[in-house]
């Protein structure tokens, strides 16, 4: 609640006619910005760090592609069979399990 006001809506509602305006309000002087700060200066004889030349990259060896198609076929045929066995494994596992809950 504002002082000297006992109605809250009496704050908001305009003047009388006749009543003088209220003061209006004045806007802030903008404040001054005077910058960064000052930075000490670097100590004499300071130099940014050199970045030595790498070499560039060596050649690498040359691939044998059919040899690589290879050893994925032979990759693949262990995963396959991995795979069917122990697919097998749970299918067998599950058959016994569900021959338990039925006797």
């Amino acid at each position: 609640m504002v002082r000297g006001v006992s109605d809250p809506d009496q704050y908001w509602r305009r003047p009388a006619p006749g009543e003088p305006e209220p003061p209006a309000v004045l806007p802030a002087p903008p404040a001054a910005y005077a910058g960064p700060p000052r930075s000490a200066p670097p100590p004499p004889g300071w130099r940014p760090p050199i970045v030595l030349e790498i070499p560039p990259p060596r050649q690498m060896p040359a691939q044998d592609h059919p040899a690589l198609d290879s050893e994925e076929k032979s990759a693949r045929t262990i995963t396959y069979g991995v795979a069917l066995i122990a697919g097998s494994i749970f299918i067998l596992m599950t058959m016994v399990l569900c021959a338990r809950a039925v006797l």
